[in-house]
């Protein structure tokens, strides 16, 4: 019986010829028969890949034999069979796009300059010693939040990773400089340059969340910190940790719980919206 599983990781590190990178990953990931989206940059690699659960396990131990990538942080979850439409391998300026290459900066041992990595248990250390104080930092868009976060946190208004550059410049957030900020997302990756860009910027005391929200929930599920769904970007689009999910977002047309993102149009144009099954019911 076909057990379909999902793989998120990410590296940085620096891969001096991210072509060859592209056509080993792109060769190694179609022979097995997986989809998803793999991300190549001089400044590393970023992929969400899924398909069987044994092809999947034999590209996880391709991959880990290039040097570089044997101690990538692999996140499996359960899929679906369809969460992906093809699979896609690019070479791209970022992994993760923030519209800043030349700020980011690799060696061997990751990202130069990010915030200091904090385990999910160091996470509950560091609240439970500093209380509100710390201030968790949403690292992902805007529309994600919708449906899960941190309790508390703050989520800045940016509809793309891009905007979050600009964000910062705007000195919106200067009053938490001096403060201890926790930055998450969904798997970390996108934290390892929002955490670096932060204190380029002046954030004296900037941490990220090793692992994400995937390996919080893993950890912690609804029993912590975190409130909600988390939204992936894939067929399943949202995950929950537990049975007793708390439900964050209202549909934008009757007001009722819901967590559902769909396609929708609007008077802005065609986007992501919360809406239930009683309004959309066949999204």
């Amino acid at each position: 019986m076909s057990i379909p599983k999902i793989v998120l990781f990410y590296r940085f590190t620096p891969l001096a010829d991210p072509e060859a990178i592209r056509l080993w990953q792109y060769t190694l990931a179609s022979a097995n028969g997986l989809t998803g989206r793999i991300l190549v940059s001089e400044h590393g690699i970023n992929a969400t890949v899924g398909g069987d659960v044994a092809a999947v396990k034999r590209y996880v131990r391709g991959t880990r034999e290039y040097a570089p990538f044997a101690d990538a942080d692999i996140k499996w979850s359960d899929g679906t069979g369809a969460d992906f439409p093809r699979l896609s391998v690019k070479v791209r300026p970022e992994i993760v796009t923030f519209g800043a290459p030349d700020e980011l900066h690799v060696d061997a041992g990751g990202v130069v300059g990010g915030g200091a990595h904090l385990s999910p248990t160091d996470l509950h250390d560091l609240v439970d010693r500093r209380g509100d104080e710390v201030v968790f930092f949403d690292g992902r868009n805007a529309f994600e939040a919708e449906i899960g976060r941190f309790r508390g946190a703050v989520v800045p208004d940016v509809a793309t990773t891009r905007d979050f550059v600009s964000e910062l410049d705007s000195g919106r957030y200067d009053h938490l400089k001096a403060k201890p900020v926790v930055t998450y997302c969904t798997g970390g990756v996108r934290c390892e340059v929002l955490s670096a860009l932060m204190r380029r910027r002046g954030f004296e005391e900037v941490y990220q969340l090793d692992g994400g929200i995937v390996r919080y929930g893993e950890t912690f599920g609804d029993d912590g910190l975190w409130d909600g769904s988390l939204y992936v970007f894939d067929g399943r689009g949202k995950v929950e940790f537990s049975d007793h999910a708390a439900i964050l977002g209202r549909c934008t047309g009757c007001g009722a719980p819901t967590s559902r993102h769909v396609d929708h149009n609007t008077a802005e144009g065609r986007a992501r919206t919360l809406l239930c099954t009683a309004c959309v019911p066949d999204a």
